[in-house]
């Protein structure tokens, strides 16, 4: 092998380092902050669609438990009155005018008309030739299933009752408690309660109007509006006062009563 002149085998070995230098540094190029920027900004667009599709499916299915679950409940009792001259479950001899022929009292609520077997309430109606809503499925027709705002499934449940309902007294700014027929409805988060209550009452009032939440429904000392008991920062197995809630937990829910017609 012939031996090169010395400045020829420098220049050379330089060579051979200066290619060694470039490889390395091209094997271990990173990311600019501009690619970082891009990447980071794609992602976040991904997580906001994700996360706008998942508010747009759920509002979807809470509209849906409205004008389908509950309007359709509404028209089966209005349905079940004008073909049978009285309420669900009223004696048909000797009619009380009230649900299930048992009347609230000061001292307390009817008997509520559900899904039970002593009160079957889809018998009651099936029974008068009422058709139903479709609900959760054959035999479940007054319960609905959703998702929460943590994406967690709920089921409210539609049943029938006569409660102490507070009205207007004989003076301006006092109220009475008086026996009224009310759909029950269990089994709502929060945020969907609000949304009945608005699409209702045009107004969010637990305690005024049509739609109210059952604890304040015969409260005839309160005179002002008041918001509803829970929110969706509650968890289901909160009773007194929100924990943490954590986005696996389900929503805690609440109860409300919707005034009839009859």
């Amino acid at each position: 092998m012939p031996v090169l002149p010395m400045p020829l085998a420098i220049e050379r070995l330089n060579m051979k380092q200066e290619i060694r230098v470039k490889l390395r540094g091209s094997t271990q190029q990173g990311f600019t902050l501009v690619e970082l920027a891009i990447v980071l900004a794609v992602i976040g667009l991904i997580v906001g669609a994700v996360a706008i599709g998942k508010d747009l499916q759920r509002n979807a299915a809470y509209q849906r438990l409205s004008t389908d679950f509950v309007q359709g409940w509404l028209v089966a009792y209005d349905s079940y009155t004008t073909a049978t001259g009285r309420v669900p479950g009223d004696n048909a001899t000797t009619p009380s005018g009230s649900v299930f022929n048992t009347t609230a009292s000061g001292a307390g609520n009817g008997t509520i008309l559900c899904d039970d077997s002593t009160t079957n309430l889809l018998n009651v109606f099936q029974a008068a030739g009422i058709g139903l809503p479709e609900g959760r499925t054959e035999g479940q027709r007054n319960r609905f299933v959703y998702l929460d705002a943590n994406g967690n499934p709920q089921e409210a449940r539609v049943c029938f009752q006569n409660v102490m309902w507070a009205e207007p007294g004989a003076t301006v700014g006092t109220y009475v408690q008086r026996p009224r027929n009310v759909m029950v409805l269990q089994g709502l988060t929060p945020s969907l309660a609000q949304m009945l209550d608005s699409q209702i009452d045009t107004q969010n009032d637990a305690r005024f109007g049509r739609f109210r939440e059952n604890s304040l429904a015969g409260d005839h000392t309160t005179t002002t509006g008041t918001l509803w008991s829970k929110t969706d920062i509650w968890k289901f197995s909160d009773t007194a006062a929100p924990g943490a809630n954590q986005d696996e937990a389900q929503v805690a829910t609440v109860t409300a009563y919707l005034l009839m017609n009859r």
